[in-house]
C-alpha cells in the first residue's frame, strides 16, 4: 500500500489520449460502486442520470493561465520558460526553462524588444528564479505573448488545432486565473451538462485550487509516504461552504469535481467535518490510511502510474479496487490522463 511499484502499470501508447474528444460531453465514464464493488460504463453526458436530486458537486474553477512563453538568447538560441508560481513578488517567478545548452547566471532571455528576464538563481529541484523585466504587468504580458502549457506527454497540435487544443484544455465554468495546469476532471462537462445538472435537482458550488507544475513531478521516494507535494494556492469561499455544510447537515451526498476541489475541501475541513470558509496554500498530501472528512463521491480521471494523483483515488477508494478498475479500463481501451476519459466514484 505505501510501496511506489504498488501504483505502477503498463499502459499502451496509443490510449494516451493526443487530442479532446470532439465533444467535451462524449468522452466515456466509468462508473465505480465502492460499496458493491461494481463497475459499469457510460458517457459523460449520461451523469445526471447517474446521480440524485439533492447531490452536490465541487467544481474547482481555476482557469489555466498563458504561462508557457517562447524567447531566444542574446546568441539567438530559442529558449522556453513555463512559469511556475502565481504568487509573490510580480517581478520573480519560478520556472522551467529549456535550452539546448543550460544557461548560465545574469543571462538574459529576449521575449521581444521590449520584454525579457533575467537567470537569478537556480533553485535546485530543475526550476530558476527569473526576474522579468517587462514593459506592462506579468498578466498582461501573458495574456498577449504566452502559450498555454498542454501537458509533455501530449504532442503539440498542428497550427490549425491550436485554438481547438486551448479551449478544450479550460472547463466551460473557468473564471480564476492561475493555474499552470488544468483540472482536468472539469473538461468534461459541457453547458449541455451543466443545464442538465441543474434541471434535476442537482447543486454545483465552486471552490479554486490553482493547479501547480507539481502535478506532473514523479515520486523519488519508494516509501510514498515520504513524498512532498508542491504548496498550491486555494479558495474556499463563505458561499461554498455555506452550500457544503448545509448538504452535509441534511446528509446530502458532496462530489468532488477532480482531486483538486477533494484537495481544496479537505484542507478547509474542521476535524469535526465542518467546512470553514478559508483563503491560502495547501500542501495536504493525501494517500491511503487518509480518512475524508468531506466529500461521498468523487469524478476524477485516468492519471499517470506512480503520480500523488494516483495516490488521492486510491485513499478514496482502495488500492485493490483501483487496480481492478485501471485493469478494466485498459482492456476496455478507454483514454488516459488529460484528454482522456472519466471515472465516476461513488
Amino acid at each position: 500500500m505505501y510501496s511506489l511499484k504498488d501504483y505502477a502499470y503498463e499502459l499502451p501508447k496509443e490510449l494516451v489520449a493526443q487530442e479532446p474528444a470532439l465533444e467535451r460531453d462524449q468522452s466515456r465514464l466509468m462508473l465505480v460502486d465502492r460499496r458493491e464493488r461494481s463497475i459499469c460504463h457510460h458517457r459523460f453526458f449520461e451523469l445526471p442520470k447517474l446521480l440524485r436530486a439533492g447531490d452536490l458537486l465541487v467544481v474547482n474553477d481555476t482557469e489555466v493561465m498563458r504561462a508557457r512563453l517562447i524567447g531566444r538568447r542574446p546568441t539567438g538560441g530559442k529558449v522556453e520558460v513555463l512559469i511556475l508560481d502565481t504568487r509573490g513578488d510580480l517581478d520573480k517567478r519560478r520556472c522551467l526553462i529549456r535550452a539546448r545548452k543550460r544557461l548560465p547566471l545574469g543571462e538574459r532571455i529576449i521575449f521581444d524588444e521590449e520584454n525579457s528576464a533575467t537567470v537569478e538563481a537556480f533553485l535546485g529541484d530543475g526550476t530558476a528564479l527569473l526576474s522579468f523585466s517587462l514593459k506592462g504587468n506579468l498578466m498582461d504580458f501573458l495574456d498577449g505573448k504566452g502559450q498555454l502549457p498542454l501537458p509533455p506527454y501530449i504532442a503539440p497540435p498542428r497550427r490549425d488545432k491550436v485554438s481547438f487544443y486551448w479551449e478544450r484544455y479550460q472547463t466551460v465554468y473557468s473564471r480564476s486565473k492561475g493555474a499552470v495546469a488544468a483540472p482536468t476532471a472539469g473538461l468534461h462537462f459541457s453547458k449541455r451538462v451543466l443545464e442538465e445538472l441543474g434541471s434535476s435537482g442537482i447543486g454545483i458550488t465552486s471552490v479554486t485550487l490553482h493547479v501547480s507544475y507539481g502535478t506532473f513531478k514523479p515520486v523519488r521516494t519508494e516509501d510514498i509516504r515520504e513524498h512532498k507535494v508542491d504548496p498550491e494556492p486555494f479558495v474556499v469561499s463563505e458561499q461554498a461552504a455555506e452550500e457544503i455544510n448545509e448538504a452535509l447537515s441534511q446528509k446530502r451526498r458532496v462530489i468532488c469535481v477532480g482531486t483538486t476541489s477533494l484537495r481544496a475541501v479537505e484542507s478547509a475541513a474542521s476535524p469535526e467535518g465542518v467546512v470553514i470558509p478559508t483563503s491560502g496554500v495547501t500542501d495536504l498530501y493525501i494517500f491511503p490510511g487518509y480518512r475524508f472528512k468531506i466529500p461521498s463521491g468523487l469524478i476524477t480521471n485516468f492519471h499517470l502510474p506512480k503520480t500523488s494523483l494516483l495516490f488521492l483515488v486510491a485513499a478514496f477508494m482502495g488500492l485493490d479496487l483501483l487496480k481492478e478498475a485501471y485493469h478494466i479500463a485498459i482492456q476496455e481501451r478507454y483514454k488516459f490522463f488529460s484528454y482522456g476519459d472519466a471515472m465516476l466514484i461513488l
